[in-house]
């Protein structure tokens, strides 16, 4: 069986990915709680203690992938916590309460794509057959793909609480920023489906959400430094670029094999 080396030193999605992980780590050790996304009744027993267990996992884990030894066997754990315990067994639960409201899923898809961007550098950095690995880099971008899409349909289903976290100063209008990002996020949600231009559109999408901290998050932060949620946010914001980083390295592997496939001379044809 033909096994894969790891990935090569070039790619640095994993490693803002790994500290994306380790802020949302923190913010939840500091507040002592399940993270939103990670909706655990308050009745549960014991339910901070567990939460404080799940921020110290996360913290290890994102730690993890910072060093390349540990980098496979962190992605592995962290998708299997992201996908199973939080997707599934959390965020699961309230969907099928709310089935009827996009948020469930948008919300939902925040975690998904957390797991799309552990599942993919697992993929990279394991030892594990080419061909297994390939088929889960692609599983992973296509994950990420419809929660872009997800993204993008909440910019146009909120737009009330979307266009407010677009600084004024900034023209045309607030209105005018929110459904432009919504539309970036389908577009490049559907390029990554699609495999057009699937590269490029994760680039732009980095590139989005690494602006979003200056412009939104962190200016939100800054005017309140006491609201936890803008604490969350941050973090969150963090991973997710990390997140469309990862994807964007696993599509430059993609482009550069099909540079180097030889093409076929004029009288061959």
């Amino acid at each position: 069986m033909t096994r894969k080396p790891p990935a090569g030193g070039h790619a640095f999605g994993p490693y803002v990915f790994g500290l994306g992980v380790i802020a949302l780590a923190l913010v939840a050790l500091a507040l002592g709680t399940f993270l939103p996304g990670q909706p655990v009744p308050k009745g549960f027993p014991d339910r901070t203690a567990l939460a404080y267990a799940a921020a110290v996992f996360m913290l290890a884990a994102g730690a993890g992938l910072e060093w390349r030894r540990t980098a496979a066997w962190a992605a592995a754990a962290l998708a299997a916590y992201y996908g199973l315990a939080v997707v599934i067994l959390m965020d699961g639960r309230v969907v099928l309460r709310h089935w009827r409201e996009f948020i469930a899923y948008s919300n939902t898809a925040e975690q998904l794509a957390i797991f799309a961007g552990a599942l993919i550098v697992f993929a990279a950095r394991a030892r594990i057959d080419g061909g297994l690995a390939a088929r889960l880099t692609r599983a992973g971008q296509i994950v990420f793909g419809v929660c872009a899409v997800l993204f993008g349909g909440a910019h146009f289903f909120y737009m009330n609480l979307t266009a407010p976290l677009v600084p004024r100063w900034l023209p045309p209008s607030q209105e005018f920023w929110g459904y432009a990002t919504g539309v970036a996020h389908v577009a490049a949600g559907l390029a990554i489906l699609t495999g057009v231009r699937a590269r490029l559109a994760a680039i732009l999408l980095t590139v989005m959400y690494a602006a979003f901290t200056p412009l939104v998050h962190l200016r939100l932060l800054l005017a309140d430094p006491h609201n936890h949620g803008d604490w969350v946010e941050n973090a969150t914001n963090l991973v997710l670029t990390g997140a469309a980083w990862v994807v964007a390295d696993s599509l430059a592997g993609k482009a550069a094999a099909r540079a180097r496939r030889p093409r076929r001379s004029a009288a061959r044809r």
